[in-house]
């Protein structure tokens, strides 16, 4: 058997851990008392805690992100159903969330490995930007000094999408990851200020965004921002190239995007909302790479009520499966968004 059928059978594991009460034995290693915790929930608490990514070989893709300065903050390893996972951010003095426990931060990334791919050479994960399968695009770190940044990757023999030398956007680098993500660099002045700098401090990096395509940005926008509680912080229209992006996030809408941390880019195509037979690729059904997006909530309970009330379409409820801890809905383009309690409302662990 492959490690891409293997593979299969383990998301049907997982999926069965998540999913349905019968057909697995995984169970999670605690369980959540909600006594004390607040009987509402208030979206001013919420986090865009983290980004999925299924990646092949983990040490290869941990090397990777901390050579951008990120540091391992908590590997779960659940052996039963075959995956670990490793969760990664920036945590210098000077960081964003610095000190924070795992749920109470912005920006990580998540990376996902399935037991047995590193040694698959037929193995290969969907970066979401090939076609017919595009739909997750990247992820983004904004750095101190930009064209130093990158020389800094290049040096090291990091391979590229895209230098800064290369088109005419001469702001913005793509690195790509050792399973081909791409990774966008970008700086936090304006490149004339930098492009005479040869040194980078990775302890003032930033996990700036992630960016998801959308089919339907009025739809898109309504949900991340009345349903999630998003706010939206900046819009970018490229009417010439017919594309719109969108950022949003939590927290104090006019702070500088480029400081921040935790926020999600929406690209909008022209035109693909006319389509009814048009749709991205979630980066669930196969072929897989990206997983999910990460929300944490004050009140994990109280906070699924509230979306109950507003009808979206579930993947998960807290009450399906045996992790009772988390539950994922789907936003209009099917993309996974998982729900989990934020443990600083708590005092209690998650896992």
């Amino acid at each position: 058997m492959n490690s891409t059928s293997r593979a299969a059978q383990r998301l049907k594991l997982f999926s069965g851990a998540f999913f349905n009460n019968k057909k697995t034995v995984f169970r999670p290693a605690f369980t959540r008392s909600f006594a004390n915790m607040a009987a509402t929930t208030d979206v001013k608490n919420y986090k865009f805690n983290h980004s999925m990514i299924r990646v092949k070989d983990p040490k290869e893709s941990v090397k990777f992100y901390e050579f951008l300065g990120m540091s391992l903050l908590k590997k779960l390893s659940f052996p039963e159903a075959k995956f670990d996972l490793y969760f990664l951010g920036y945590d210098a003095p000077g960081a964003v969330s610095s000190g924070a426990n795992l749920w109470d931060r912005e920006g990580l990334i998540e990376l996902t490995h399935n037991y047995g791919t590193e040694t698959d050479d037929s193995y290969k994960i969907n970066n979401g930007n090939v076609e017919p399968h595009r739909g997750f695009g990247h992820t983004c770190i904004s750095v101190d000094n930009l064209q130093a940044a990158c020389q800094r990757l290049e040096d090291a023999g990091f391979k590229f999408q895209k230098k800064l030398s290369d088109g005419r956007m001469k702001h913005i680098a793509f690195a790509l990851d050792p399973d081909g993500y791409w990774v966008e660099i970008i700086g936090r002045k304006p490149v004339e200020e930098t492009e005479n700098l040869k040194e980078t401090d990775l302890k003032t990096y930033r996990m700036n965004h992630t960016m998801l395509r959308v089919k339907d940005a009025e739809k898109s926008l309504k949900f991340y921002q009345e349903v999630l509680g998003m706010k939206l912080v900046r819009t970018h229209e490229a009417k010439e190239a017919g594309f719109n992006l969108y950022f949003l996030g939590y927290g104090d809408e006019k702070q500088n995007t480029a400081d921040r941390e935790g926020l999600l880019e929406l690209t909008w195509n022209y035109g693909t909302e006319k389509d009814e037979n048009f749709s991205y690729h979630n980066g669930n059904d196969q072929p897989q790479g990206f997983g999910h997006i990460c929300v944490s909530v004050d009140n994990i309970e109280a906070a699924c009520e509230r979306l109950e009330g507003l009808d979206v379409n579930w993947k998960k409820r807290l009450t399906d499966g045996r992790m009772k801890n988390v539950a994922f809905v789907l936003d209009p383009d099917g993309y996974w968004i998982e729900l989990v309690q934020n443990e600083r409302f708590t005092g209690q662990s998650n896992f």
